[in-house]
């Protein structure tokens, strides 16, 4: 991990930046368009959006009016809950598509395992990727029963899973079943939700490092083999968040940030989730 622009290869073949910006909450319009130029004017090359951002036509715009080749950057959306399965997730798909104002996507992912829905969207999917519309395939907070039940059905292994990962959730069992099956980890919500600026032992490694706060843990993302996309709107985070290539964390401090870990969730919980 040497740049910015570095990637991870999925199990089909596609490298996937292995650093994005995510753009929950960033505001459809000026604030989503600044986003993602600035974002990709300090050489990110990985987008986050879904259909329940309620941004992809933002994202989109920022995209055409970007001086990036559109095949140099990679684009992520995902279904939402009440349009999965079948059809209903080939529209959402669509629908996408034209808010992005694009011809394919990058990656595509179910956002929540929907119980009783999840199999049949993930067959829309197949079929999306069967039809080269999707470079990959994935799915989004699904733990290993949810896993092994699509495994059992699915033609196609999902490429990846984007989870809430940070040290007080590592899911270390989850993390390896996914390397196993050569599913592709990715983080959502590395910092805790701003909680992760108030723990005294990523003070004292901010210190170490002459990091911040925020590039210790992403970089911990990074060296765990995980795909990061933080989030933010403002210039001077991204372009910061991006600085991740001029140090390495020792072995001694990725294990005790590892040792942090308490099953704690600051996100809904997969399985109990109010869909």
């Amino acid at each position: 991990m040497t740049n910015l622009q570095g990637t991870f290869t999925l199990h089909n073949g596609v490298k996937m930046p292995y650093f994005g910006l995510g753009v929950y909450l960033s505001e459809d319009g000026t604030e989503v368009i600044n986003a993602v130029k600035w974002a990709l004017d300090a050489g990110y090359r990985h987008i986050d959006t879904a259909s329940i951002y309620k941004n992809e036509e933002g994202v989109g715009q920022a995209i055409k009016d970007s001086n990036v080749a559109r095949e140099d950057i990679f684009v992520v959306s995902k279904v939402w809950n009440a349009d999965q399965g079948y059809e209903s997730t080939i529209k959402a798909f669509n629908d996408s598509l034209e808010r992005l104002q694009l011809e394919y996507l990058d990656l595509y992912l179910i956002h929540w395992p929907v119980k009783g829905k999840y199999k049949e969207t993930w067959k829309a999917l197949e079929q999306l990727y069967r039809e080269k519309k999707i470079r990959a395939i994935g799915v989004s907070n699904f733990l290993q029963h949810h896993l092994e039940d699509l495994l059992s059905t699915a033609e196609i292994v999902p490429m990846v899973n984007q989870m809430e990962f940070h040290p007080y959730l590592v899911q270390q069992e989850l993390l390896d079943f996914c390397r196993k099956h050569q599913i592709q980890y990715e983080a959502w919500s590395p910092m805790m939700q701003g909680k992760i600026f108030e723990l005294d032992a990523f003070k004292e490694l901010a210190r170490k490092y002459n990091k911040s706060i925020a590039q210790i843990v992403l970089r911990w993302d990074l060296q765990k083999g995980v795909v990061t996309i933080p989030k933010s709107s403002k210039k001077d985070r991204i372009v910061a968040n991006a600085a991740l290539f001029d140090f390495e964390l020792s072995a001694e401090d990725m294990a005790l940030l590892d040792a942090m870990d308490k099953q704690h969730r600051f996100g809904p919980d997969p399985d109990n989730f109010d869909f």
